[in-house]
């Protein structure tokens, strides 16, 4: 294979620029909802091969980058860190973006300006403290170029600050909080190539009311920065709508028992119950709502932390009839059936949760940022500006990625974000590509 055929993808990157540079500065619930219209989405397109890009050469090289620049010897490798979860409960939602890495640098041949791509990682536990102990294992290694997560806003909320502190950047692919792109509490390192919450939340609403007909609704939050936002920004346009919030509740990670609180929910008469937790939570709340007297036909739903066919697993029969939030994988742009491709061949199995192509999208992200700010010296020797390659990320516009078209604002966010609500229709079964497998996307149609 040619250098130029391993940058087929890796064009995604080059592109980019010039796009940049041109787009600067200008009634009763029922169970089986009946489909709306929705606007035609746009046809994707793709990016053309281009040549492979090369370091800004220079005779000599002074780093005067406020935040200091990476120096890379010549023949030693770019290094990049994904600080994601890869144990516990939630275990698949870092598997699927590690995933989506992976193929991103097998993409670009598994280099990049003429140096081997390294990949390294830290386990970020999707909590604030594993977040923090991730955090501050890369922000101690200098030669780390950038990092590839968190997946939980909860360890974000810890680990941005200090990779910030650092002076390196980080792009999530999967941290939806309103709070990590507020203009008051963002971190300047901080990006993200995720849906913003304020979204999801809108379309599970609307949702709700519209199109399941739901008036009451109850919700649970977890206590995490993630699950406590989402419910707030469900309620709020739930009852802007016109429905009324009749009870809003609260668990622990690691609960087992939810009976105590679904009770309490039930004597409110809810229509719906909103859940947007996570994985071994939200399985036992769908399981013991079904043992609650006035709960047996409540409407469930969940949210994308829960997309994940470990929790079907988890819950059985009683997640059948149930509602998730997630990106609208149909509406993705061109490529991402080719990843797909890659992705069965290279691991075997579909993909495991719902950010894999938005964790490939980050990296082709870094990738290209690296490669606008890099400059090489007479000597070899690689240098990257860490403020620099802030500022790269920070302009990038129309950067045609396989979620969509991706711009980030002033506040971080680069999503080109696309909600769809699936239904679980059987048990055991997990394939949300297939239009007729389970779970099903019922909205938008």
């Amino acid at each position: 294979m040619t250098r130029k055929s391993l940058w087929l993808v890796y064009a995604l990157v080059v592109l980019a620029l010039v796009l940049s540079a041109c787009a600067r500065g200008t009634p009763t619930p029922t169970p089986t909802p009946q489909p709306v219209e929705q606007p035609q989405q746009p046809t994707p397109t793709k990016a053309q091969p281009m040549e492979e890009p090369t370091p800004t050469p220079v005779a000599e090289f002074k780093c005067e980058d406020p935040l200091g620049c990476v120096e890379i010897a010549p023949g030693d490798p770019i290094r990049i860190a994904y600080m994601l979860v890869v144990s516990g409960p939630n275990e698949s939602l870092g598997v699927d973006s590690r995933r989506g890495i992976e193929i991103a640098i097998d993409d670009v041949g598994g280099e990049l300006l003429g140096r081997p791509i390294e990949l390294v990682g830290e386990d970020s536990l999707c909590s604030p403290e594993g977040g923090q102990a991730a955090a501050q294992k890369i922000a101690a290694d200098k030669s780390i170029v950038g990092v590839i997560g968190t997946n939980c806003s909860s360890a974000a909320k810890n680990a941005a600050p200090i990779i910030s502190e650092a002076g390196m950047v980080m792009i999530s692919p999967s941290n939806t909080a309103p709070y990590l792109t507020d203009p008051a509490t963002r971190s300047p390192g901080y990006f993200r190539t995720a849906h913003n919450d304020k979204v999801q939340g809108r379309v599970a609403a609307e949702f709700a009311y519209n199109v399941l007909g739901a008036r009451k609704a109850a919700t649970i939050h977890d206590g995490s920065v993630y699950a406590e936002q989402l419910a707030n920004v469900f309620a709020e346009v739930f009852k802007e709508l016109g429905g009324e919030v009749v009870a809003q509740e609260a668990v622990n990670v690691g609960d087992t028992d939810m009976r105590p609180v679904l009770t309490t929910i039930a004597a409110a008469g809810p229509d719906i119950i909103y859940y947007p937790i996570f994985i071994a939570e939200g399985a036992l709340i769908t399981r013991q709502a079904k043992e609650v007297a006035g709960l047996e036909d409540v409407i469930l739903m969940g949210a994308d932390g829960m997309f994940s066919p470990d929790f079907i697993e988890a819950a059985g029969e009683a997640a059948v009839g149930a509602y998730l939030t997630s990106p609208d994988f149909t509406a993705f742009a061109g490529g991402y059936q080719e990843f797909l491709r890659k992705h069965e061949e290279k691991y075997g199995e579909k993909p495991l949760s719902a950010f894999h192509a938005h964790a490939y999208d980050g990296t082709m992200m870094l990738f290209y940022a690296i490669a606008q700010v890099a400059v090489e010296d007479a000597e070899g020797t690689l240098y990257i500006p860490r403020q620099a390659l802030r500022d790269a990320i920070g302009s990038i516009a129309n950067f045609q990625g396989l979620t969509g078209n991706l711009t980030c604002d002033p506040n971080g966010d680069c999503a080109d974000p696309k909600i769809a609500v699936y239904q679980i229709t059987a048990a055991g079964e997990w394939n949300p590509d297939d239009p007729n497998k389970s779970p099903v996307k019922i909205y938008p149609k």
